[in-house]
């Protein structure tokens, strides 16, 4: 070593040569600094399910891409917050992980209230938002002159077409009557639902709102009875959706269910009771016995990662699982693109990204300038619960 720093000493004097061998250190160090990711989703509660499975796409695809050298030579790390289903407590997490943590991409979360107030933080702070879970239109469409949230999910305005059309063709829908979740999910949905309508010429029984606190509904779907519902078009969580099914077997109503996507985030078939395979409900992506190659692979992973996963019935809630994993991996192609982990670089990624072979599908562009959600309507299916596993709907 001596041999080896005396003509450095000849050349340099002792100080330079320190500083020098220093900036070497330090510069390996920081190619080896993990690129943060966070997450922010329900975690504790009702929804805590949704929140492991979103967790658990993340992790399988940031283990598969930290395998293979990770991003721009470094790897990913993921940190988690819990917002308890709560906007307040989600946007305090937000800037927790930014402004704290230094997160370069922020992931979130199941909730529409939650995902809405965190969007102006992340436009505000210039951080790339995706959205995994909330389906809400106005988390992407945001009216921001500069946009930084996207989505790998379902879009509400979307999937209200879908189930409108759904509840024509499956059902013999004639005169729906909606029952909804009392926040802005709920919101967001019936004027979905009413464009829709009104677009096929098609009246409506009623609108009836629900609580997360409800422990009966049956008044409210005895209006919705009385005005001459024969199908019922249900937006709400796993809780109170589970409590519609009891209700209705309270009042003996055996009428058609055509939800989004909400009881498929929890112990729904649990929560509803026998009847609870009668509520037909949109996924992006369900896990079967004949899926391919790719799903195949990943719940090998999942399997192995996780050892508590024994079936496909242990893999419930799959869609937040997919959407988690197609969105990691769309994020580490966003960040290669820009070749930066500043943020309007990260963002311009995205828009950068030409194709990715997906779990949910092949993507080709999938984000444009003009479009922050990566899924439409061609990507749902309808499935419902058979025991606690959730399963296509046969055709």
């Amino acid at each position: 070593m001596f041999g080896l720093l005396s003509p450095l000493r000849r050349l340099f004097p002792r100080s330079a040569v320190a500083l020098a061998f220093g900036s070497l250190l330090i510069g390996a160090a920081q190619a080896e600094e993990p690129i943060k990711v966070g997450l922010v989703a329900a975690l504790s509660g009702q929804s805590a399910k949704s929140g492991e499975a979103l967790t658990r796409g993340l992790t399988v695809a940031i283990e598969e891409i930290n395998a293979q050298g990770g991003v721009l030579g470094r790897p990913l790390q993921l940190i988690r917050r819990d917002d308890e289903s709560n906007p307040s407590k989600g946007m305090l997490a937000a800037r927790e992980l930014i402004q704290r943590e230094k997160v370069s991409v922020l992931f979130g979360g199941l909730d529409t209230p939650v995902s809405l107030a965190i969007v102006p933080l992340a436009n505000q702070m210039k951080v790339p938002f995706m959205g995994v879970w909330a389906a809400g239109t106005k988390i992407t469409e945001n009216g921001a002159a500069d946009n930084y949230v996207f989505r790998v999910s379902a879009v509400d305005e979307l999937v209200d077409e879908a189930l409108v059309e759904y509840g024509i063709t499956r059902m013999d829908m004639k005169k729906p009557g909606m029952i909804l979740i009392n926040n802005p999910w709920g919101e967001s949905n019936e004027a979905g639902f009413k464009r829709a309508l009104e677009k096929r010429g098609m009246a409506y029984a009623g609108v009836e709102r629900i609580e997360d606190s409800d422990l009966d509904v049956v008044p409210q779907l005895t209006r919705l009875k009385n005005a001459g519902t024969d199908t019922l078009l249900m937006v709400g969580n796993v809780g109170p959706s589970a409590q519609v099914v009891k209700s209705l077997d309270r009042m003996g109503w055996d009428v058609p269910v055509v939800s989004h996507w909400g009881p498929a985030g929890g112990r729904f078939g649990e929560l509803a009771g026998p009847n609870a395979e009668r509520v037909h409900f949109v996924q992006t992506y369900v896990f079967t016995d004949d899926s391919d190659a790719k799903g195949t692979a990943l719940l090998e992973a999942l399997k192995k990662r996780y050892p508590e996963i024994k079936s496909l019935a242990d893999v419930t809630p799959a869609v937040g699982i997919a959407n988690a994993y197609d969105a990691l991996h769309l994020t580490a192609l966003a960040i290669e693109k820009a070749g930066s982990t500043e943020g309007t670089k990260v963002r311009d990624g995205f828009y950068a990204i030409e194709s990715y072979d997906g779990l949910i599908k092949q993507y080709s562009q999938p984000f444009t300038t003009d479009k922050h959600d990566a899924l439409g309507p061609d990507d749902y299916l309808f499935t419902h619960f058979v025991g606690n596993q959730i399963v296509p709907v046969k055709p």
